[in-house]
């Protein structure tokens, strides 16, 4: 599934294009739009994680 996606995104020269397979009836967001979301959720994601793992151990980050 990653490599898809990774051959998905290197064939996009603009990223101003619609991103593939829009999911919903209205228009597709670019896959400029896309990439910034999916850094987003990842972001959060990690920050949760991070959240948890500081509940079990008691160590905070700096």
């Amino acid at each position: 599934m990653v490599g898809k996606s990774n051959q998905v995104i290197e064939s996009y020269t603009d990223l101003t294009l619609p991103a593939p397979a829009p999911t919903r009836k209205r228009q597709a967001p670019t896959m400029r739009w896309l990439l910034v979301h999916m850094i987003e959720e990842t972001g959060r994601h990690a920050g949760h994680a991070d959240i948890l793992r500081e509940q079990i151990d008691g160590a905070t980050g700096r």
